[in-house]
């Protein structure tokens, strides 16, 4: 089977579940069956034939598995704001629609990904402009100044940002990226490069913790951190970097944990939620309640206690930060299980386009958005179950934000641009080597005819 058509055939089981699960979900809120639900199955269809139309024609050759894993969250996603907010299910569809046309657009307009190395640092002024901006005029909201207000409008520059400053990064590390491996001194028998070659390295410490400073948010800085430091140690090699680099973080979020009460707070929730379950520990008391309650296979779609009798999600801020604890009550732990095996997928899919890529710098840009893409759904899924301290960024393609969608279909086709040229750049070398063994075998059977 081609490639193009394993695509086609992966993304029926989100056609499927649409369908169903929207037919079931319906059919528990109105205790009837209407018809008229099945056509999300078919609207759903429609958005992501359109998709992999576009994938097939700018992109032919690309990897056939990531598409339909952001197909299969962004359906499982819809699915559970039905159930919370039909509302929601709406604005997050479309939401859904404008991030397919800016995926279809940056397909379009990448027809190579090196021409991003000639706007590397109008890539890095962009993405730090837009967190500055955050950080001068953004809403706080639970405690976290991330959000632009435009009218009816929230977004989230941060979302953005990231993948303009991965980008800049990437090109960057490809120029420095040897001298960052010469060691040139040893401190305490640890090889040390010379100090100006440090400065990448703090610089982004620096700018990881005033990010914290001024946004009161941890996982933000820990999500831009993480992933440069992955970039790092590709493009270099060497643990050093990683090592030096987690010291520096924990040594600047521990004095900023004596700075700042936000993040005392968070902290404290972690270590013992029970201390105050009714007040700033209900959230997550809440949501270790829905995921112990959803079982092994969970209450079903639909079941579930997730919603107040006055209409009110009975975790706060359900639909954008505490959506796997939904998933964990309703779809149990095989459904949680299951979402975190897409996300694996989809990982260990981007990682392979990394190693595929036959240029410095497609591979550093893979691995970068690879990296702050796993980072993501690791840190918010891991501040649910409560096994690090509890952040406010969205789950990739599930949680309701119009930002984080647009913005992950955006990372979405730089990776199947990556793919697909890393697929060509194959071929065409596997055309070369046969043409240049062919040659010699003609000129030696001419010889033995003569």
């Amino acid at each position: 089977m081609s490639v193009r058509n394993r695509e086609l055939v992966f993304l029926l089981p989100a056609l499927v579940l649409t369908t169903l699960g929207f037919a079931l979900v319906y059919t528990v809120k109105s205790e009837t069956l209407s018809w008229s639900s099945l056509t999300y199955g078919l609207l759903f269809l429609a958005l992501f034939a359109i998709a992999h139309l576009g994938r097939r024609f700018l992109v032919p050759d690309a990897d056939p598995y990531l598409l339909p894993v952001t197909a299969l969250l962004s359906t499982l996603g819809l699915l559970l704001l039905y159930r919370i907010d039909p509302d929601l299910a709406l604005k997050q569809a479309m939401w859904l629609v404008v991030g397919l046309v800016a995926f279809l657009l940056v397909l379009a307009s990448t027809r190579d990904l090196r021409g991003l190395l000639r706007h590397k640092y109008w890539l890095g002024i962009a993405g730090v402009l837009l967190l500055v901006i955050t950080a001068g005029i953004g809403r706080n909201i639970n405690g976290s100044k991330l959000w632009i207000v435009v009218g009816p409008i929230h977004f989230q520059p941060g979302e953005f940002a990231k993948v303009l400053l991965i980008a800049f990064f990437a090109a960057y590390l490809v120029d420095v990226r040897e001298v960052l491996t010469v060691s040139t001194r040893r401190v305490l028998g640890v090889p040390f490069p010379p100090f100006r070659y440090l400065a990448p390295l703090l610089t982004i410490w620096g700018f990881s913790i005033l990010l914290m400073v001024f946004m009161k948010d941890l996982g933000t800085s820990l999500l831009f951190f993480g992933a440069l430091l992955a970039l790092i140690y590709v493009a270099t090699g060497r643990a050093f970097y990683v090592v030096v680099g987690v010291v520096l973080f924990l040594i600047g979020a521990t004095g900023l944990y004596f700075v700042f009460g936000h993040v005392q707070t968070r902290v404290d929730i972690w270590l013992d939620p029970w201390k105050d379950a009714s007040g700033s520990g209900y959230q997550i008391v809440q949501s270790l309640f829905s995921l112990a309650s959803g079982g092994l296979f969970g209450r079903g779609l639909g079941q579930g206690y997730l919603i107040l009798q006055n209409g009110n999600p009975i975790i706060p801020h359900l639909e954008s930060d505490f959506i796997f604890s939904a998933i964990g009550e309703e779809l149990g732990l095989v459904g949680g299980m299951g979402i975190i095996l897409l996300y694996l997928i989809f990982t260990y899919r981007g990682l392979r386009v990394a190693m595929a890529s036959r240029n410095d710098f497609a591979r550093l840009l893979c691995t970068g958005l690879t990296s702050i893409f796993a980072i993501q759904a690791f840190i918010i899924i891991g501040g649910v179950i409560k096994l690090i301290p509890l952040t406010g960024i969205t789950l990739p393609f599930v949680s309701y934000g119009g930002s984080s969608v647009v913005a992950n279909f955006m990372l979405l086709a730089l990776l199947l641009r990556a793919s697909d040229s890393a697929a060509r750049d194959k071929l065409a070398a596997e055309k070369r080597a046969g043409a240049s063994g062919a040659a010699p075998a003609a000129s030696a059977s001419g010889r033995r005819d003569g």
